[in-house]
């Protein structure tokens, strides 16, 4: 009788000879045959780890440095809305054409 080895990279080793394939390795060593396809993918580079989510009842907790990262990077983003805002009435003014879309009714 021959030895079961459940060595993974023996396993995907035979699978990559071409002699088997999923299936016929399944029944050989009485593995679902999905889960050697998901080793060769996996061995293949095929398939990225999955980052484990991790759920937790406690509340996230913000450090300070982050909420004044996140101030300032939203002073910085006012400003150049407004920078932004000011060239828009600027040019309207000197060409005398509106930039803007008017949203309402179409008549």
């Amino acid at each position: 009788m021959q030895e079961r080895v459940l060595n993974k990279e023996a396993i995907i080793a035979e699978y990559l000879t071409g002699d088997y394939s999923y299936r016929q390795l399944g029944a050989k060593y009485g593995i679902d045959f999905r889960k050697i396809h998901y080793w060769v993918s996996h061995y293949k580079g095929n398939i990225k780890p999955r980052k484990k989510v991790v759920k937790s009842d406690k509340p996230v907790v913000v450090t300070s440095i982050e909420v004044q990262r996140l101030q300032a990077e939203l002073r910085k983003t006012k400003l150049h809305n407004e920078v932004l805002e000011e060239m828009l009435r600027l040019s309207e003014q000197l060409t005398g054409i509106e930039l803007r879309k008017k949203f309402g009714t179409k008549r």
